[in-house]
């Protein structure tokens, strides 16, 4: 199941659904670095960035709706991004797969784990490639971890911290800030769908869920401070947080292993790269950090005092994920991120949820 362009060697001509922060900073710059891949539509009805789209990409065609993409020019066209807000999710990427378009759809690709898996039903039915774009299993500090996980340097691993805190006191406002549920806003759906999907890449299925989440800042009307904590099947213990509160920031990851622990301060690079205006271009350097960013990995020590031994932080590589999907297209290879992968993410977001608001422990 990939939906596979008709003609070898010819690139994937892409259409990209919304051009707010994610489709600007994030879809369109890297889609526009993947061989295999080329930019051709960007669809948005704001005039200032329709000029900011063209501006960037000088070669790229604009709509104004995604309704005209599908109907005048999916013949035009051989794979749809969908990185507008995301209560659209669904209903853009249900329209895509029925066009007969393969789709990558930004985190969170539904509201509930029933329409991710609908989704994934639909795109199996039209035998068409559905990715979800969790950019953040190709964060430097993640693959850094993965690869100790690897070589078993930690041990056995009972317990893993994993923090996104932030510090803005004044809410910035916008859909993702919106209290009205059909917007799927909030901390726990944005940047819980990142934890919950990394904990699950590292330690397998969850067996039980509990969460509290709170709304913190004066004039906010969403979650601004969640944690949620996850009982493993295979017995580890995850603590994930949340947050936009935080005056004092934690380390990024902190694993506690039988033989060692990993940690972990400072967010990978390539967000604020990509926010900057940088982009990753063939043969050069990205997602690199400097060695005073690094993590340590010991035992018995303080990693704030010099106990144990620095680790060398891989690069990040979010230009991975679209060369996975262009190499799904045009040579039948693995899709990256499955939509029941992130239906099972979306489990555990729903079973946190209850959680936070019924104050109990969910089953899974």
């Amino acid at each position: 199941m990939t939906g596979t362009t008709d003609t070898a060697g010819t690139p994937v001509r892409v259409g990209l659904i919304g051009y707010g922060l994610a489709g600007s900073v994030f879809h369109a710059p890297l889609i526009a670095a993947t061989e295999g891949l080329v930019l051709d539509t960007v669809v948005t009805s704001n005039p200032e960035r329709q000029g900011q789209a063209r501006a960037e990409f000088p070669d790229v065609r604009v709509a104004a709706s995604a309704e005209e993409l599908l109907q005048q020019r999916a013949g035009e066209l051989d794979l749809i991004v969908v990185a507008s807000p995301n209560k659209t999710h669904v209903s853009l990427a249900t329209a895509a797969l029925e066009a007969g378009l393969p789709v990558v759809v930004d985190k969170p690709v539904a509201g509930t784990a029933a329409e991710a898996r609908q989704l994934a039903a639909l795109a199996e039915e039209r035998g068409l490639l559905l990715s979800v774009f969790q950019n953040r299993r190709w964060d430097n500090d993640f693959l850094t971890l993965r690869k100790l996980l690897d070589g078993g340097e930690l041990g056995d691993v009972w317990r893993f911290e994993s923090r996104f805190e932030r510090w803005r006191p004044q809410p910035k406002g916008g859909w993702r800030e919106s209290g009205d549920p059909a917007e799927i806003g909030g901390l726990l759906y944005d940047l819980g769908s990142h934890l919950v999907d990394q904990a699950l890449v590292l330690f397998g299925p969850v067996s039980a869920v509990y969460a509290e989440s709170d709304i913190r800042r004066a004039g906010a009307s969403v979650d601004d401070d969640t944690f949620i904590a996850l009982t493993h099947a295979n017995g580890v213990r995850t603590q994930l947080y949340a947050t936009a509160n935080t005056a004092q920031l934690g380390p990024r990851f902190r694993v506690l292993g039988s033989r060692a622990g990993y940690v972990k301060y400072g967010l990978d690079p390539q967000e604020a790269d990509l926010r900057e205006g940088k982009r990753p271009e063939s043969g050069a350097a990205w997602g690199l950090e400097p060695e005073s960013a690094w993590g340590r990995v010991g035992a018995g020590e303080s990693p704030v005092t010099g106990g144990g031994r620095a680790e060398p932080t891989l690069p990040g590589d979010y230009p991975a994920y679209y060369a996975a999907v262009a190499k799904a297209l045009l040579d039948g290879g693995p899709n990256p991120v499955t939509a029941l992968e992130a239906a099972a993410a979306l489990d555990v977001l729903e079973a946190a949820r209850r959680s936070a608001h019924d104050g109990v422990v969910v089953k899974l």
